[in-house]
């Protein structure tokens, strides 16, 4: 469970939009489908952040409720059934959790301008998709600990739901998966206590990409000043936690349990890449630091002035094989970006205008400064979207366009052996 700010991928990269001539927008829009959901399966939307889940929570989900039928058959004692149904209760309980969890994160993102691509479960939990990074040590905090706190009240609720209808004495012996017989409300609530209790001390520890990792991070970064420097210290933290938990899921799988040692072993590992990804993306940021927009972008960008009549212009697009075009005003002004795929563009108006066409909004989303630095652009997911980004200066006039293949140079020209 954690937070992730979604970067470009190898395809779109690969696929995209020239900066004079631009190919198809729905080449960037399939490579943003496929990281956003193309993978999973929607399963809700709340708040409207689109909640998903991937083909490995459903093995997760299967597994959980075999395991838990034979717990619960143990500990109720009743039939089968009964315990299958507890179940399926429980393991739905604890998604629902897991998706608390996430939401908490999201939230606390949205309210610091962040836009949330989504929240996915899989194999090991949740996560929660943010834009871009936060970009300052209390953002980071933040964003950071809604997770847990969000947690510890659902370990809080379910405890004390569970002791009101019961006594603290048998909730606890329950939690402990002590051979006492208690009805199955008490065991389905101190369950899930229990293991919301886990996770939340689990995601606390101060090893990036937890939780407690980047909260150990905006800890480090507001000591040091320095973002990277910190990412690098709470991920080192991630490596040597990960590292330990590889021996520890050896060990188990060797000596008493195997199952679960083999899950620490395969949890240990994608920590551990988490972690080492996080201490190499910081250098790397470290190497194109002072570096911006303006230094990469094209400042010659094909425009389509305000004033042209919809129709023709619908007509060049198509001959061009554009799917889009930005649009300048007589003074150069940037308006917005001409979408010719969008259904809501197909209007018979006569008289209408490319200006009056125009997605309003793409005016501040498509949007970027000159003085923007080029790290900023990793996580835009705009640009991952359209394949490029308009560069405007402190009056709005169009000045420049940087596509995700102008980054891509920028990037490898500063890569490590360039």
């Amino acid at each position: 469970m954690g937070i992730a700010p979604t970067r470009p991928g190898r395809r779109l990269t690969d696929e995209a939009l020239g900066a004079r001539s631009p190919r198809r927008r729905r080449d960037g829009h399939t490579a943003t489908m496929e990281r956003m959901g193309g993978g999973s399966i929607q399963l809700a939307r709340l708040f409207g952040i689109r909640i998903g889940a991937s083909p490995s929570w459903f093995v997760v989900l299967f597994v959980m409720v075999y395991l838990l039928s034979g717990y619960f058959s143990d500990a109720l004692g009743g039939s089968e059934g009964e315990a299958f149904g507890i179940a399926v209760l429980a393991a739905g309980l604890f998604f629902v959790s897991i998706v608390l969890h996430e939401l908490g994160h999201a939230r606390i993102a949205q309210r610091n301008g962040i836009t949330i691509n989504g929240i996915d479960l899989w194999f090991f939990g949740g996560v929660a998709k943010l834009d871009r990074d936060t970009e300052s040590p209390g953002e980071e905090f933040r964003i950071s600990a809604a997770g847990p706190a969000v947690t510890a009240v659902v370990v809080v609720a379910a405890a004390a739901l569970a002791i009101t209808l019961s006594s603290p004495r048998e909730v606890l012996d329950a939690a402990r998966f002590s051979e006492v017989a208690v009805s199955p409300t008490i065991a389905l609530l101190s369950w899930l206590t229990t293991i919301n209790l886990f996770l939340l001390l689990f995601n606390l520890v101060p090893a990036f990409p937890l939780d407690g990792g980047r909260i150990a991070r905006a800890i480090a970064w507001r000591l040091t000043g320095d973002k990277h420097r910190g990412t690098r210290i709470a991920g080192r933290m991630g490596q040597v936690f990960a590292y330990l938990m590889i021996g520890a899921g050896a060990y188990l799988a060797f000596t008493s349990d195997p199952f679960n040692g083999v899950w620490f072993i395969v949890l240990g590992f994608f920590l551990g890449q988490g972690a080492r990804g996080a201490v190499l993306s910081a250098n790397f940021s470290e190497s194109i630091e002072g570096v911006t927009v303006a230094d990469v972008m094209d400042p010659e960008p094909a425009t389509m002035a305000g004033s042209t009549p919809l129709s023709p212009a619908r007509e060049e697009l198509e001959r061009r094989g554009w799917p889009w075009t930005a649009v300048v005003d007589a003074d150069g002004r940037y308006l917005g970006i001409l979408d010719a795929t969008a259904d809501d563009d197909q209007r018979t108006d006569e008289g209408e205008t490319v200006a009056d066409a125009v997605h309003r909004h793409d005016r501040h989303e498509f949007a970027v400064g000159g003085a923007t630095p080029l790290d900023a652009l990793l996580t835009s997911e705009p640009m991952r979207r359209l394949g490029a980004l308009m560069v405007v200066d402190e009056h709005g006039k169009l000045i420049g366009v940087v596509t995700v293949e102008q980054v891509h140079r920028a990037l490898a020209a500063a890569a490590p052996g360039r």
